[in-house]
């Protein structure tokens, strides 16, 4: 079966574009306008991925991000925007899109964004195996729990991915291109804005209350490690 996307823009031009070239990648595409009818389309029948532009009549993209996931839609997001200020994208990331391009954009890096959102969808349940550990943090990859100090820590299925990331490498720095291609499987140099974000998001879920696990070490990357070490 194809892979489903749902274009969601007000610009009859841009949908036409995005739907052509996307059809011509072997995607099954869908469309809407605004937010009643993406959020009828979503509802009715989930996309495998949505492209969604932030600027929509009578409301944001953001608007239709949040209310999906109230009503627990885990369908990838790919926010297109022309505002390319850093709290916008922050904003998309931060109420649950997945990634985001601002405009103008190549069509191709766009079906190229898509498949790695695919990837990771499909990929979200990290490899198997005993419940991994670090002080007092801990991640089952099998029940896909994670847990600080004994209490349960809620993750999105990408902010999961990252923890593993970092939790089998503990002490180890990774740099913000080696996250991108770990966890969103970017080669081709994707934002590192999309790491910054969701590094923040983990360390208000997990660290917060207690001692920060999650290190940033300035010019090189993150890693996981005890204070003052």
């Amino acid at each position: 079966m194809m892979d489903r996307v749902l274009v969601v823009d007000d610009d009859p031009g841009l949908r036409g574009l995005l739907t052509s070239a996307l059809r011509f990648a072997g995607y099954e595409v869908d469309v809407a306008a605004d937010i009643p009818q993406a959020l009828d389309r979503v509802l009715a029948s989930p996309p495998d991925v949505i492209v969604l532009d932030v600027m929509l009549p009578g409301g944001t993209g953001f608007d239709v991000v949040t209310m999906l996931r109230a009503r627990s839609v885990a369908v990838p997001v790919l926010f297109l925007t022309a505002r390319d200020a850093v709290e916008d994208r922050v904003r998309g990331l931060q109420l649950g899109g997945d990634d985001y391009m601002v405009k103008p954009f190549s069509v191709v890096e766009v079906g190229a964004r898509i498949e790695a959102l695919l990837r990771r969808a499909r990929g979200a349940a990290v490899p198997a195996g005993a419940a991994l550990t670090f002080r007092d943090l801990s991640l089952d990859p099998q029940r896909h729990e994670v847990r600080r100090a004994d209490r349960p820590v809620a993750l999105s299925p990408t902010e999961f991915k990252l923890l593993h990331l970092l939790i089998t490498r503990p002490g180890q720095v990774l740099s913000k291109a080696q996250i991108l291609e770990a966890v969103w499987q970017y080669d081709f140099g994707g934002d590192s804005v999309v790491v910054e974000r969701f590094i923040a998001n983990l360390r208000r879920k997990v660290d917060d209350g207690h001692e920060p696990l999650i290190q940033t070490v300035r010019g090189v990357g993150y890693t996981l490690r005890a204070p003052g070490r």
